[in-house]
């Protein structure tokens, strides 16, 4: 058994899960994992055992619990510096937290209208009007971080960082409802889905058993 769990929805719909989980397989901790099925009558009452908010992901690191997934990352930072969970250079560092803080925060027309779900394909879901606003802003986001950090690098930051985490369900969302993008975000989303953690994640997701009709369209 690991020291460290990370407890988490289904992989199929939890973009928030998902996000954490790329956050702690990018730390290099090893780790345990508990999927607890969202939408169910005993979902709530599961959660809280292992997250005082009962919302997931969560972690139990030892005797510390860390809920929020940007608390997360922060923790997984602390905890393994040489990860480079963030950019090395602080004025970078903050842009990177600020472009995080924007997705965690921000957003929700897009998250409500565009629920993840990594195994099907809805094209003809089209954006209402403040869904794109979101999604311009979005690739506004991607283009800028590329162009002035991205260097030789697939990341927003060039390697892997916390914020490749927060946006990773933007792009499976995208690729769920046929976002057309530009070049740069259609390279951006390529590097995301192709990389091993994300593509581990997906074939798990393929597998789930589990099925929430409000993300099915």
């Amino acid at each position: 058994m690991a020291d460290l769990t990370i407890y988490i929805g289904n992989k199929n719909y939890s973009s928030w899960s998902l996000r954490g989980w790329l956050m702690v397989k990018a730390s290099g901790i090893e780790f345990d994992e508990v999927v607890i099925a969202l939408d169910e009558p005993t979902t709530r009452e599961t959660i809280v055992r292992h997250s005082p908010s009962g919302r997931v992901p969560a972690i139990r690191h030892g005797d510390r619990v860390v809920w929020d997934t940007l608390a997360i990352g922060e923790y997984l930072a602390e905890q393994v510096p040489a990860a480079g969970l963030w950019p090395a250079d602080q004025g970078v560092r903050a842009i990177a937290r600020a472009v995080s803080s924007e997705m965690h925060s921000g957003f929700e027309a897009m998250r409500a209208h565009f629920p993840m779900n990594m195994r099907s394909t809805f094209p003809d879901r089209y954006p209402t009007g403040d869904a794109q606003a979101d999604i311009n802003r979005i690739a506004a986001i991607w283009r800028d971080c590329r162009r002035r950090f991205g260097g030789a690098g697939e990341f927003l930051f060039g390697e892997f960082t916390i914020a490749d985490a927060m946006f990773a369900p933007v792009c499976s969302r995208f690729r769920t409802y046929k976002i057309e993008m530009d070049e740069v975000g259609q390279a951006y989303c390529d590097a995301i889905w192709n990389w091993p953690a994300m593509q581990e994640w997906l074939q798990a997701a393929r597998k789930e058993p589990m099925v929430i009709p409000g993300a099915e369209f």
